[in-house]
């Protein structure tokens, strides 16, 4: 082969790296672009490129690792701030029945206490007045049961809605432990660097 052939074959081939490297580029900024998935061989495949030739050529390989390395952490930022706002999200319904759950008992307590206190005046009315007043003063007081009743199945169903939400949180954490365990399974490992 003469010398001259050589060279032009060398020129051609290099040119050729050259436009497949422009190929590459165009690729992986199209993939942004749609935020489709960033592997190699997606790469390869919308740059008309053979995987070898990611693989072999060390600017392509630059470009590649780049590429992919930097989709994985978007990636994993999104998955954590979507897991915060889901934790978020439970945090505070947790914390809106608490405070619901409180204010009730300071309710029935308050209701209790003047059940309490409306015992005591009509056993002391008992004694004093006549039969029509007591009647008014029992069916005031079956009204007072009642209430209380209905604000006992209140504070119950609020303390169940509690430990719901609290179950809830305690399965969304689990949730967030898994995904988390999951993207970082997906990670690549980095191979120790040698000589």
């Amino acid at each position: 082969m003469k010398p001259h052939a050589t060279a032009a074959a060398i020129d051609a081939r290099r040119r050729q790296a050259a436009q497949k490297l422009e190929q590459v580029e165009k690729a992986i900024g199209q993939l942004r672009r749609e935020r489709g998935r960033l592997t190699v061989r997606a790469i390869a495949q919308r740059a008309g490129v053979s995987a070898t030739f990611l693989y072999e050529n060390s600017n392509a390989r630059a470009l590649v690792s780049n590429a992919v390395d930097g989709s994985r952490t978007r990636q994993v930022q999104a998955t954590q701030a979507e897991h915060e706002q889901i934790e978020a999200s439970w945090r505070e319904r947790a914390l809106n029945a608490e405070a619901e759950l409180g204010r009730t008992q300071k309710e029935v307590f308050a209701q209790r206490q003047q059940i309490g206190e409306l015992m005591g005046n009509l056993r002391d009315l008992d004694q004093m007045v006549p039969g029509e007043s007591v009647q008014a003063l029992t069916s005031e007081n079956i009204t007072l049961k009642r209430r209380v009743q209905q604000l006992t199945r209140e504070h119950r169903t609020l303390r169940e809605r509690l430990e719901g939400a609290r179950s809830n949180n305690r399965f969304a954490d689990k949730r967030i432990a898994d995904l988390e365990a999951q993207v970082l399974a997906r990670l690549p490992h980095q191979p120790p660097r040698g000589n």
